[in-house]
């Protein structure tokens, strides 16, 4: 009984909004599933450490002012372009600002997706202490990449990637997001074979990897960042995979229905004396196939990729920590380093200030960008999960005021026909019981 009391508590708190679900401890992998469930349901160089000091110090100022912003741009227009050798799509790039650093007030450019690409691989490289969002992903199991609905989803993933971007005080000063956005094609190209090579990034991957390894005096604040994106990364996947077996059967159901109706309608044409009572049966369910179609494309165009944004977003942050955990080893091998050379204690105690202010410059970008996080993920998660909700109310509101219109019909007819309405509501009875169970599968649970 106390144990039902505190998980009721519990839950209490989670709607009011008083407690992150995120912090909620698991028993279990199965549990962690039916609580996502239920929810678903539920209504390095001197030059670049100076850069980072000095944008900063810009980010500082900024902050003062929140409501200032001088920098917007829009992701809209693709275009499908198709050549015998290539066929690819093309976003307009507009941009509005008044930075003096920017030649003309306004640009207008086309960008293909791995011109994107190369941009969040700049800026992944050249501010390597903050979080930088992450792209949608380049291939969908469920669209043709060239195919119109997949572009406007890109363009919307696209659009909010740049404007996450826009709105950061430091990583929207980089120089590659200014060449980005004014280069002409051209001009973008010869930046782009300029970067570095594969072989390159494959050693700082494996720096950044073996770093948390060797650390020894991790801050346990630091610790904490790591096991939370950890979990809410594990939490948003769980939340991934299950929305898309809701999503199928949901679908299923959407799918039965549309064909259930007809079926109706046909018994009608045979039953001069029930015309008008399996007509209307049929209409009910023809009245509950649409709002179940709308649910899923809502959720599919909706909900699942601000999930998958999250998962992705999740690895972005994962990524930042281990860099931040790569430069305070770097400054921990220089400490012992200093240590064992004390004939070398001038110049090393340099690169030991050095790397203390790249230590800091660090904390201060990641905790500056985890509170930022948190606030862009709290705001998400609750439009994410209220439009979930009120678009399954709808859906079951539209299905329960059918069935009441039905219920009336029902009731006005006359006696001979009782028993024949009693064995439709027994054969409908049972296959909304089973539609119930469909949509909570415990069974599958269970990993």
């Amino acid at each position: 009984m106390a144990d039902e009391a505190e998980g009721e508590g519990t839950t209490n708190n989670v709607r009011e909004g008083t407690i992150d679900p995120l912090q909620i401890p698991v028993s279990s992998e199965t549990d962690d599933e039916e609580d996502i469930i239920a929810v678903i349901r539920a209504p390095s160089s001197t030059s670049n450490t100076n850069a980072s000091t000095t944008a900063l110090m810009g980010s500082l100022k900024l902050e003062e002012d929140p409501d200032i912003k001088d920098l917007f741009i829009t992701v809209d227009d693709f275009q499908k372009h198709v050549f015998k050798i290539d066929t690819y799509i093309t976003y307009r790039v507009f941009t509005r600002t008044t930075r003096s650093s920017f030649d003309e007030p306004e640009y207008s450019v086309r960008r293909r997706y791995q011109d994107f690409l190369w941009l969040r691989q700049k800026l992944t490289e050249t501010e390597e202490t903050h979080i930088i969002p992450p792209l949608p992903e380049k291939h969908s199991m469920r669209m043709d990449r060239l195919s119109k609905d997949f572009a406007r989803i890109r363009q919307t993933a696209l659009h909010k990637f740049m404007q996450r971007i826009s709105e950061h005080p430091v990583v929207s000063f980089n120089e590659y997001l200014k060449i980005f956005l004014t280069a002409k094609a051209w001009e973008l190209t010869t930046h782009r074979k300029a970067g570095a090579g594969i072989v390159s990034r494959i050693g700082s991957t494996i720096k950044t990897t073996t770093s948390a390894i060797m650390l020894k005096n991790r801050s346990p604040e630091f610790t904490i960042m790591t096991e939370y994106i950890g979990m809410f990364g594990d939490k948003m996947s769980s939340v991934d995979r299950i929305s898309q077996r809701i999503l199928k059967e949901q679908s299923d159901m959407g799918t039965e229905l549309e064909t259930y109706g007809p079926t109706y309608r046909l018994w009608a044409n045979s039953e001069s004396e029930l015309t008008e009572t399996l007509g209307g049966l049929g209409d009910c369910l023809d009245k509950c196939a649409k709002p179940y179609k709308d649910m899923t494309e809502n959720t599919e165009l909706h909900f699942l990729p601000a999930a998958k944004e999250y998962i992705l977003y999740a690895d972005s942050v994962k990524s930042t920590l281990k860099k931040r955990d790569f430069i305070q080893m770097e400054y921990e091998l220089a400490c012992e380093e200093l240590t064992r050379k004390k004939n070398e204690r001038e110049h090393l105690q340099k690169q030991v200030d050095y790397l203390s202010d790249r230590t800091e410059v660090a904390n201060a970008d990641m905790k500056a960008d985890m509170e930022r996080w948190q606030r862009n993920k709290r705001k998400d998660m609750k439009e994410m999960f209220t439009g979930l909700a009120k678009n399954q109310v709808e859906c079951y509101k539209q299905c329960l005021d059918a069935w009441e219109e039905v219920i009336e019909v029902l009731k006005s007819d006359r006696k001979p026909h009782e028993e024949l309405v009693n064995s439709l509501f027994e054969m409908s009875e049972p296959s909304m019981h089973a539609a119930e169970e469909n949509n909570l599968p415990q069974n599958d649970l269970k990993e």
